[in-house]
């Protein structure tokens, strides 16, 4: 491990707004901020919000900026990746602002019921060839739908065609409700003050061309959902992205 990245993991400690749970202490338990993270972090009783595999924290922070009146929290991981988006809330003192270091599998660990309003998965890996691991599958929606309020909101914000018809499908094969969709949000004016800010990723896609989608619907379906059927070849990448690392 470079001095780079062991320099990072020792300033994230004395990050206030960067909380980092042992495996051991999710595993089939609760961390003790569970139910508890408006009056204990956020001191105030305004709605969350979700990043998941927010990476450097560029959208959780920038959605913060923009919009106070609401609590962020972004999920990752990577510690190295954390380090800059808790680095950018605390010098810029958003107290509207934490970060969760800890995979994504273990969110019914860290939050209690109604807790979130809402959900963002900005350019997650599509998992070309695994569509359990999509982070859109019914059974992350589930857990997801666990944790929300009644008919919260799901945003899905992506370079991948694939993920992105995958997801909708799902949506409408398990008759949730779809609100907004487009498979170029640049190209058709699409992206206003929520869906304009780009992070490292997509600044890159965008420069080799390739369009951004974007998804929102809400979980307001009771019940098992169902993995889509349909035909993911057509929308598989024909060109070479950045690898999400």
């Amino acid at each position: 491990m470079g001095k780079g990245k062991l320099k990072k993991f020792q300033e994230n400690k004395t990050f206030s707004c960067l909380i980092q749970p042992a495996t051991e202490d999710l595993l089939g338990l609760d961390h003790p901020l569970k139910g508890h993270w408006k009056e204990q972090v956020f001191r105030n009783g305004n709605p969350i919000v979700l990043e998941l595999g927010c990476g450097k924290g560029e959208y959780t922070v920038a959605l913060a900026e923009r919009f106070p009146e609401k609590n962020y929290i972004g999920i990752d991981i990577k510690g190295a990746r954390l380090w800059k988006g808790a680095k950018y809330a605390t010098q810029q003192a958003l107290g509207n602002v934490a970060f969760i270091r800890a995979r994504v599998e273990f969110i019914e660990s860290l939050f209690a019921q109604d807790e979130i309003d809402e959900i963002w998965i900005t350019f997650a890996d599509p998992q070309e060839r695994k569509p359990r691991k999509r982070l859109t599958h019914p059974r992350f929606l589930e857990r997801y739908r666990n944790i929300l309020v009644p008919g919260g909101i799901i945003h899905l914000k992506t370079d991948s065609r694939l993920l992105h018809h995958f997801t909708l499908e799902t949506a409408r094969q398990n008759g949730l409700t779809v609100l907004r969709h487009g498979e170029d949000i640049y190209g058709s004016g699409m992206a206003d003050e929520l869906l304009s800010i780009q992070t490292f990723y997509e600044k890159n896609f965008r420069a080799q061309g390739i369009p951004i989608t974007y998804l929102a619907f809400r979980l307001d379906k009771d019940g098992p959902l169902a993995e889509p059927e349909w035909d993911q070849q057509p929308y598989e990448q024909t060109y070479k992205t950045l690898t999400r690392s």
